[in-house]
């Protein structure tokens, strides 16, 4: 079965174009330093879909959507004293830290903006207006195909 997440970046930090632009259009998504985002990725599957939102900026839209190409495995940026996202407790022999490989499925021509999506009374309950810090979060179907269905 299928599962729907909201993954979160900035479009100076790593945007959609950025991810457009890998080889194969495919890239480690790396650097979750939150416990209940990390528990989230452990959870994708293979072809899960993810919406692909840009939380810092004005306004704050969701660009797109990719797809899980490969499930949770320890995140080596951890332990890279030379990275950003070290820390000194994980260790490859006992990773604290996980993420997945994702690739682009669609980018929007037109970017959904999420004051829009706010004002929808189904989309209420949305861990996107619940949890805003949450940088990795699911999302049900019924909120997929409502947001989907914004796009042009």
């Amino acid at each position: 079965m299928k599962n729907y997440w909201l993954i979160k970046s900035e479009p100076n930090t790593y945007s959609f174009e950025d991810l457009e632009n890998e080889p194969d259009q495919t890239a480690e998504w790396d650097g979750v330093r939150n416990y209940q985002a990390r528990n989230n990725m452990q959870k994708m599957r293979l072809g899960d879909e993810l919406l692909f939102y840009y939380s810092n900026s004005k306004p704050r839209i969701i660009v797109g959507t990719v797809t899980v190409v490969k499930e949770a495995y320890p995140d080596h940026t951890s332990w890279d004293q030379n990275d950003i996202h070290f820390d000194e407790k994980s260790t490859p022999d006992n990773p604290r830290w996980f993420m997945v490989d994702i690739k682009v499925k669609e980018k929007f021509d037109i970017p959904i903006h999420v004051d829009e999506l706010k004002q929808i009374p189904e989309l209420e309950n949305m861990v996107l207006f619940k949890n805003q810090r949450l940088s990795v979060q699911p999302v049900t179907k019924d909120e997929w195909d409502i947001i989907i269905s914004f796009k042009s």
